[in-house]
């Protein structure tokens, strides 16, 4: 196989979804794997929804992850621009092309005249379609004399170019995850392909685009599948067939399953949260009084673990029948939003991102505390698998082990506990030294000044403890700070007033002792124990309550070196007066 270039070719319209991002992973991985060109077009054609700053986003959030991008607006290339909008001289010449040689049409149809048709049809319970059985009834040039579609263009009338479908003819797309997929034709609509202004649509510039930077293959979400038929008509009508790339079309990411995070706890509120969604949806939904709309979705939700996308309604009646199937396939079920992150607490974006209103706000991956290249992980799996029982890969492993025939046809379930999961195991095996880096920024603006020593035990002790790496200082906030309270039902039942005297004698011995590493602090603490014929529980546990305010935790001597002497000393006499008075 020849070098591949492929290219990830968002549109600025807002924050990159995390669906977005697995496939820009996608495209990098199957490049990386066989030396290739991984390419950052920007596909902005549509002026009406740029929106500021929606560029900058998608390469930081490439750029956090660790995808290095070969061509892109930034870097430039030989195959430049990168944006669409700056290619728009070249767009023109094709989409008069298409006239020319017989693959397109000027079309002269105003939105009322086309409106007018939906109009018509829906009367007729039908779809208007511009299509091969219906564009030789309308405003165009194959219907409309020579010379007077010459006066209306040279009059500077508005038009648009459209794809000249043809008719009774099976179009073939070989897909690599999905193998052959046809097309019939006579169900194809004409799709405008240039627009009077000069602009393109996503149609033509994609493939013009393609074609001129020369991408071998073509890896993109399964949204874009039912398009994949024009863009082959349009290879072939524009010559280039047999430069057509290779199609590889993404399955979905899907919601979370409903038992993932629906429980007894909070069954209620999200009963609320989704009939003010199901009312927000179908605004003018009078069949059923809200009530009973409520009690529904209560009881679907009750019923969480025979929740199915095919749930049996059988028996219920019509108006049961609308709502069931309304709130599972636009609540339950179906592809992961950029609103199911709202919905359902948890990130959906890889990066924060500030909307104008409070709606177009989210949180990001990076801001809940993940690693990078945990959401690498996560990501990567999210459709594809290696074939083999390892779960953990670092990126250049993702690299050697990717291969787009290993790629599922079946959508994949977001589930946030799984990511959560892989954030947790790369905290695990991380590097003391290099997390307790991380740590020291977030340790020193809380002003919790130390040495890099203690900041590196303090990430051994709680990495296995942490889902991310903001719950180390959480859960060791208690080392430098007394402002916590005690775990008083706890307290009460390991404090035993008969070993306080000796409880207290420790103390004295604690004073006593210099050598306060770990290991010495170990050797005293059991020496005593043992000596007394006490228990570790007896000791140990007000102990640690004392020191911490929780009965669990790392190591107890580790706890004591951390705290250091005199903060340990004190805290132990507070605590154990504290106890007396229980």
């Amino acid at each position: 196989m020849l070098q591949p270039r492929v290219r990830f070719a968002p549109s600025p319209t807002g924050a990159l979804h995390i669906g977005g991002l697995r496939t820009a992973l996608y495209n990098y991985l199957f490049a990386k794997k066989l030396g290739g060109t991984f390419i950052l077009r920007i596909e902005d054609t549509d002026q009406t929804r740029y929106v500021a700053g929606a560029e900058k986003y998608i390469t930081d959030a490439l750029e956090w992850v660790g995808l290095d991008l070969n061509e892109s607006p930034n870097l430039g290339g030989n195959f430049g621009p990168y944006r669409q909008s700056e290619r728009k001289e070249m767009y023109g010449e094709f989409g008069h092309l298409l006239v020319k040689n017989g693959w397109g049409y000027y079309a002269f149809d105003t939105e009322e005249e086309l409106n007018k048709k939906r109009e018509e049809a829906e009367k007729n319970k039908q779809t208007f379609s511009y299509n091969v059985h219906t564009r030789n009834s309308l405003r165009n040039s194959l219907t409309l004399p020579k010379n007077e579609v010459e006066q209306l263009l040279n009059s500077g009338a508005d038009f648009t170019i459209r794809l000249k479908c043809p008719a009774d003819e099976i179009i073939y797309v070989n897909d690599i995850v999905r193998g052959q997929v046809e097309f019939q034709s006579n169900l194809l609509d004409d799709k405008v392909m240039l627009k009077s202004d000069g602009m393109p649509t996503y149609h033509l510039a994609n493939v013009v685009d393609d074609y001129s930077m020369k991408i071998t293959h073509v890896i993109r979400g399964e949204e874009w599948l039912p398009s994949t038929a024009h863009h082959v008509l349009l290879y072939r009508a524009l010559g280039w067939e047999d430069k057509m790339p290779h199609f590889a079309h993404l399955p979905l990411i899907l919601k979370p399953a409903p038992a993932s995070y629906i429980n007894n706890k909070n069954v209620d509120s999200l009963t609320e949260k989704f009939t003010s969604e199901f009312y927000k949806k179908n605004p003018n939904f009078t069949l059923k009084p809200k009530q009973e709309v409520q009690k529904m979705i209560r009881g679907i939700l009750l019923d969480v673990n025979n929740i199915s996308s095919r749930v049996q309604i059988k028996n219920k009646d019509k108006e049961d029948k609308i709502i069931i199937k309304e709130f599972l396939k636009s609540t339950l079920f179906g592809k992961l939003s950029k609103r199911d992150g709202d919905r359902l607490g948890f990130p959906v974006f890889p990066l924060a991102w500030q909307g104008e209103k409070e709606d177009d706000s989210f949180i990001g991956f990076r801001e809940v505390g993940f690693d990078p290249k945990a959401l690498i992980n996560f990501l990567a799996f999210l459709g594809w698998n290696p074939g083999t029982e390892q779960e953990i890969f670092s990126l250049d492993e993702l690299v050697e082990a990717f291969s787009l025939e290993r790629i599922g046809k079946s959508g994949a379930r977001f589930d946030y506990e799984k990511a959560k999961w892989y954030n947790q195991q790369y905290l695990i095996h991380g590097n003391d030294e290099e997390i307790a880096q991380q740590l020291k920024s977030i340790f020193d603006q809380k002003g919790w000044y130390t040495s890099n020593k203690k900041i590196t035990k303090i990430a051994a002790l709680y990495k296995e403890r942490a889902t991310f790496l903001n719950d180390i200082p959480n859960k060791a906030a208690f080392i430098f700070s007394d402002g916590f309270s005690y775990d008083e039902k706890n307290a009460r039942k390991k404090w035993k007033e008969k070993n306080a005297a000796k409880n207290y004698e420790l103390i004295d011995i604690l004073k006593n002792t210099t050598d306060f590493s770990p290991e010495n602090l170990e050797q005293v603490i059991k020496d005593f124990i043992t000596d007394n014929e006490l228990g570790f529980g007896d000791v140990m546990s007000p102990m640690r309550i004392a020191l911490s305010g929780v009965a669990g935790g790392p190591s107890l001597f580790d706890i004591i070196y951390l705290i250091g002497k005199g903060r340990t000393i004190d805290r132990l006499k507070k605590g154990y007066q504290y106890f007396e008075n229980l």
